[in-house]
């Protein structure tokens, strides 16, 4: 093939995998399913292993085939084996170990291995592994160029593993990775068998994807969307959760339609009950990003769910025990111009139901995530939807409850 030939097969793939960079793994694909099979590896070799993942994931199985099959045979392997894993595991970003030896083999003959090795691999360290495939030590390049050629690897290899096991999550892999700054670390099963390699970019980058994502599903929108999604495709992700947040408006208002008579009563009412919901929600929503973050970091170890409630429950009240109080005098000067004779009843009401409502919001701001992954679900997943319905309600129930029984 000729040089020119060579440089625009080159240019095409680039620009593949320049326009796959803004797309979601759905959508990237769809693309890749209109390409030949080599143009197909050569874009998930270059992406994130999760994000390759991803996108054999979404293909289907017809197309999945072809483009396997033209993968080279080490990668190959390794993308079928790493289909195996949680998708938030390790294990979908292992890439496969190619500078491995015995233990037995010599600085020279392991040097001259790694020459050819490294013209198709980019190699950081080398591994010795026994004949069942057990880690025994890593090879670190400075000390196998500086040992004696007729050396054994056993006596120059580093044997202080630190290795990460293919089912941990990616939360905890980062904090037992964050502070030790190793560009690529092995991973081995239980037996201490060598499964595969993940390099600290890649496993960062790919926390970073998940925590990005965190926003969008608080309130229903799917990891995968992202700016190019067609319409079609983000009305699917989305409008379920809208009709679930429909059903949830509706059980707020009825709450409202259960006091209707007082609100007819003490017309006043109607224009704090904006400010209950909107407080009361903000105070839940401050309590679920703190529960969230302490997840997503791995600072939520287990017995810490109790103090965590119990932290955000008294948070809540000192809130509304403050804002309750600004809340209050508000109430009081606006009955007062109103010429209503219950001003100061009105006030100690908005009082009380702004210390409770914000109570509530921030226990249900950290038990709704906590809830959500007891059940084994995501705990990001529309929790903003389901906190905004439990305050909207609280907050109403209470002002109004506390005004039919108060107020005569």
């Amino acid at each position: 093939m000729s040089s020119e030939a060579e440089a625009a097969i080159t240019n095409t793939r680039e620009a593949l995998l320049d326009e796959v960079q803004s797309l979601a793994p759905h959508a990237v694909a769809d693309l890749l399913e209109t390409k030949a099979p080599e143009e197909g590896v050569f874009v998930l070799e270059a992406l994130n292993p999760m994000v390759a993942q991803q996108v054999l994931h979404e293909m289907q199985e017809e197309h999945r085939c072809k483009l396997i099959a033209a993968a080279p045979i080490e990668k190959a392997h390794q993308w079928m084996h790493n289909r195996q894993y949680p998708e938030d595991s390790v294990g979908w970003l292992m890439e496969p170990p190619v500078a491995v030896f015995r233990p037995t083999m010599t600085v020279r003959d392991t040097i001259e291995a790694l020459r050819k090795l490294t013209k198709r691999a980019f190699i950081t360290y080398g591994y010795v592994t026994d004949e069942s495939n057990k880690l025994l030590g890593v090879l670190v390049f400075r000390d196998l160029m500086l040992g004696k050629p007729d050396a054994p690897l056993s006596e120059v290899m580093y044997t202080n593993i630190f290795a990460l096991q293919p089912e941990m999550a990616l939360t905890d892999a980062m904090k037992l990775t964050v502070n030790r700054h190793i560009p690529v670390y092995p991973i081995c099963d239980a037996q201490g068998r060598l499964l595969g390699l993940v390099r600290g970019q890649n496993l960062f980058e790919a926390r970073a994807i998940e925590i990005s994502a965190q926003a969008g599903t608080m309130v229903g929108v799917e990891k995968e969307e992202r700016l190019s999604t067609p319409v079609s495709r983000s009305l699917k992700f989305r409008h379920p959760w809208l009709q679930i947040n429909l059903l949830t408006a509706f059980i707020a208002a009825a709450v409202v339609g259960v006091f209707e008579h007082t609100l007819e009563r003490i017309v006043i009412l109607a224009a704090f009950l904006p400010v209950l919901a909107g407080q009361s929600g903000n105070t839940g929503c401050q309590a679920l990003a703190v529960t969230l973050r302490g997840m997503t970091m791995g600072d939520l170890d287990a017995g810490d769910e109790k103090r965590l409630v119990f932290k955000e429950g008294l948070l809540g009240f000192y809130n509304g025990v403050l804002v309750g109080l600004s809340a209050a005098i508000g109430m009081f000067i606006y009955a007062t111009m109103q010429g209503n004779a219950d001003a100061i009843m009105l006030s100690c009401v908005v009082w009380m139901s702004m210390v409770a409502s914000c109570v509530v919001s921030g226990l249900c701001g950290a038990l709704i995530p906590l809830t959500l992954r007891k059940f084994g679900a995501d705990p990001a997943t529309a929790s903003s939807i389901f906190l905004t319905t439990a305050t909207d309600v609280v907050s109403m129930g209470v002002f109004l409850g506390l005004a039919t029984l108060l107020i005569r």
